[in-house]
Parts: C-alpha cells; structure tokens; sequence
C-alpha cells in the first residue's frame, strides 16, 4: 500500500497527535508499505528516512503556536505525485477537501479523532455547542470510509452521525518508557508529576490546583511540571507559594521517562482527554497515575495502579492520598502492577489494526463513491 498522512497541528510540542501520527506511520513503512507524511512547518522541507517520506509545507503561525497546512495547491500537488492507495487524515475541520479529493479517485479515507470537540469546548471555553458539533459531524461523517476513535469516550460525540466508527487505542513505546529497576523505597515529599501542554484544553490548572490543596493541607508533597503553553504564567499565579517547579519542555523521551519514574504518583486530570497517552506513559515507567473519573484516561487505567476522582482539586488530592497509601503499603508491587498494565497496549497492536483496516478498505475501493 501507499498510504498517505496529512496532519495539522503536528510540532515537536504537540506530543499525543504527533507520536501517534509518527508511531503509525513509522510502522506502516516497517511493514513493508510506502509512507508519505505531509505536515506544515516554517520553510519548505522534504525529507527521506526509513520511516518514510516527509514533506514539510510552508504554513503560517496560529494560535498557541501550531502551523496550519493553508496551502491546499501545494498539498494537492504533493497527493497527486505520490499517488497513495489509501489516505489517512489527522484533522477534522480543516482537511475535508483530501477526503472528497480520495472520493473523486476511489481511494479509501480514513479520519484519525484525536479530540472530542464537543466536550473540549465546553470544558475549556464554557461554550454549549454540543448540537453545532453534533451537525458538523453528522456532514463529516458523509466523506470519509471510517473514522477511527481511541476510547469509547471519544466515540460518544458520534453518536447519531452515521459515522462509520472504529474504536481503536493507542499504543505507548515500551522501550523509550520503562521503570527504573534498581530503585529504592521513596522517601522524602510525596513527588508528583504533570507532563503535557500548558493550555487550559489539557487542564494543567487541575493538576496544579490539586498540588495546592495538597500543600494547604500541611502534606510534604512537590508538583513538578513539565510541559509549555500559553498558560505558564497564569499557572505559576495559581501555583503561588506551593512547592511546585516548572521545568519547561523536554525534547528527550528519555529525560521525559526518568521525570516519571523519579515520582511517586503522576497527574493525567484532563476528564475531556481522548485517550491518556500521559498516563500510559508514567505506568510504562512504573509510576501509578490519578486521572479524572471520566474522560479517555480513565479507560485505559487499572484500579491495581490508579486512582480516580471527580475532576475538583479537593477530590483529587484525596485520591492522591490514598493512591500514595496504597504505594506505601507494597510500593514494589504496585510499580510492577503498573508496567504490566502499561503493556497491554504496545504500539505494534494498534499499527497492525489500523494496517488491517487499510488493507480492508483498499479490497472494498471498488465500491460505489459517496456522496
């Protein structure tokens, strides 16, 4: 197969979106099949690598920073000389004309849901747009041959569109996360951890609030952030006196893994996240999480090495507490409890998935066009 990706919103910051485009197509090429990755960045750019061909378009600065690919001509030109088989798209509103552009040909599209809109928008800009969304999607859902969604969670905002859903999870990379195995029994402040964007959508306040509560209740705890966004300076507002440290964003996911297994518990609070590739990510490193009670996180944890609560700074510190209990009852067994539950979900399986639904699509693309 030729399989071709276009992606929005894809930097070296916007971790989740961009491992998981890279994750898959990285193992599509592995597999034998040809690659082709087309993302905005600052200048004109292809490059060529075992992974594949990646062709980096020109694209102006939005907002929080992300490039937007503007230059459709371009992209279009990119398309036809490649020629893919199957199309796979990583950005719903803004890439619609690639899946039309696939229909006209008979080439089977496929859509990649990273977020749930209607609830993001609700969460972070208290906007009730639920019935906009649900009409935005129900037009969408006419393009493309399947839209592929992470949780059960995320799949709940295509209810009632005629989308032809598949529910498949993410993977995390089991290498570049791993415990530590020669570590001792934790002393000291209870040590938390954050990793992710810095912008209100991945609720950062949540985790920092929690941190804070936790201070004002006399617990000898640290937050340490990892992570930038449009909200640091309101975040170290919030913060205030509490021991919690900004630590800026790491590049290396091997810094980013030693950050998870020097704490005790990590923070994965965002109750509108998709998927939780941050908690998979700390329990792959044998640190336990607390994530909201609802949301995509809260699928893929395991009560063995998690806790949950209401997504409230009061309700979470208590889940911490107990959470940090339980660790001190048999923290050996609680690490180990976490990396095997963490690896219930390697990469490999969600490339083979998404590699069976391809080749499926592909077998069918002689079908009628849609609409």
């Amino acid at each position: 197969m030729r399989i071709a990706q276009l992606a929005n919103f894809v930097s070296q910051t916007s971790d989740g979106l961009k491992r998981s485009v890279d994750a898959l197509g990285e193992g599509y090429a592995q597999s034998g099949h040809t690659r082709l990755l087309v993302v905005p960045g600052a200048q004109d750019c292809v490059s060529t690598s075992s992974a594949g061909t990646v062709v980096t378009i020109a694209s102006p600065l939005m907002m929080k920073g992300d490039r937007v690919l503007v230059n459709m001509a371009k992209v279009r030109r990119v398309l036809e000389q490649f020629s893919p088989t199957n199309v796979e798209v990583s950005d719903r509103w803004m890439m619609t004309w690639a899946a039309k552009w696939a229909t006209r040909r008979q080439i089977p599209s496929v859509l990649l849901s990273h977020d749930r809109m209607d609830d993001m928008l609700s969460f972070s800009m208290e906007l009730d747009v639920a019935g906009q969304i649900h009409f935005l999607n129900r037009r969408l859902a006419r393009h493309y041959d399947r839209i592929v969604v992470t949780t059960r969670y995320s799949a709940g905002e295509w209810i009632n569109t005629k989308a032809n859903l598949m529910v498949q999870p993410w993977g995390v990379d089991l290498e570049e996360f791993s415990p530590v195995t020669d570590r001792g029994i934790s002393h000291g402040p209870l040590t938390l951890v954050y990793a992710g964007a810095l912008s209100r959508e991945k609720s950062p306040h949540l985790a920092v609030a929690t941190a804070v509560e936790l201070d004002r209740r006399g617990v000898d705890v640290q937050l340490h952030v990892y992570g930038t966004g449009p909200h640091f300076e309101e975040l170290r507002t919030l913060a205030g006196g509490a021991p919690v440290f900004f630590h800026g964003y790491l590049e290396s996911r091997a810094a980013l893994s030693e950050a998870y297994t020097s704490a005790d518990i990590a923070l994965s609070v965002c109750p509108v996240e998709t998927f939780g590739l941050t908690a998979l990510e700390a329990l792959a490193c044998g640190t336990p999480v607390v994530v909201a009670d609802r949301g995509g996180a809260r699928e893929v944890v395991d009560p063995c090495c998690a806790g949950w609560a209401s997504p409230d700074p009061v309700f979470l510190a208590d889940a911490v507490l107990n959470l940090a209990e339980r660790l001190r009852e048999d923290e050996q067994a609680m690490r180990m409890a976490a990396r095997k539950h963490a690896e219930n979900y390697p990469w490999q399986a969600s490339i083979d998935a998404m590699l069976t639904l391809h080749e499926s699509l592909l077998t069918h693309s002689s079908t009628p066009m849609k609409d």
